[in-house]
């Protein structure tokens, strides 16, 4: 059977139409991957629940952190055996290990939780205080103090012959009263 001319051109066209019609108008609703990949994908800020944004204005705090360099002066300084070494330095952090017998026992930390102040939230039902400041455990191995609901204080153990106990002593050694009034 032999088509006419017109014909043979018709068929093929009118098969591409209907293709090209049916890939392209199908519209998928959003995975939840895809949600997740979206709401991921956004700058904090954008991310930041109403509770968040109400609670940095209950403790009225600035939107940028201080400079890591401002922080540093508020370790404490090594002695007993321990030597004290600066690891890490960046906008609103600052870190330091502590040594003994040229072994990494522990890590001291200051971090401003400016940006995030929900951060903070896990200090309000401490019942334990370090220096006049509420104290929280995380974990095993991290004792945190917060310091004027912004700054976050935390000695981590490294090795199992740092206890919970050595990590509040080095808490207490902080200068968290001169912490408490950095701006």
């Amino acid at each position: 059977m032999k088509l006419p001319p017109a014909r043979r051109i018709l068929a093929p066209f009118l098969i591409s139409v209907l293709l090209l019609v049916t890939a392209c108008g199908q519209t998928q609703t959003p995975s939840r991957w895809d949600k997740a990949q979206e709401q991921s994908s956004q700058p904090a800020k954008a991310r930041q629940t109403k509770a968040d944004k109400s609670t940095a204005q209950n403790q009225n705090l600035p939107k940028k952190p201080v400079a890591g360099s401002k922080l540093n002066k508020y370790f404490p300084s090594g002695g007993g055996g321990f030597n004290r070494v600066f690891a890490q330095e960046k906008s609103g952090f600052a870190e330091a290990k502590l040594n003994k017998d040229g072994k990494n026992v522990a890590m001291l930390s200051i971090n401003d939780i400016a940006g995030n102040p929900s951060a903070g939230s896990k200090f309000q039902n401490s019942t334990k205080k370090i220096g006049g400041y509420p104290a929280i455990t995380q974990g095993a191995n991290i004792t945190a103090v917060l310091v004027a609901n912004r700054y976050q204080v935390k000695v981590q153990s490294r090795d199992p012959s740092f206890t919970a106990s050595d990590r509040e002593a080095w808490l207490s050694k902080f200068n968290l009263g001169g912490l408490a009034s950095v701006k």
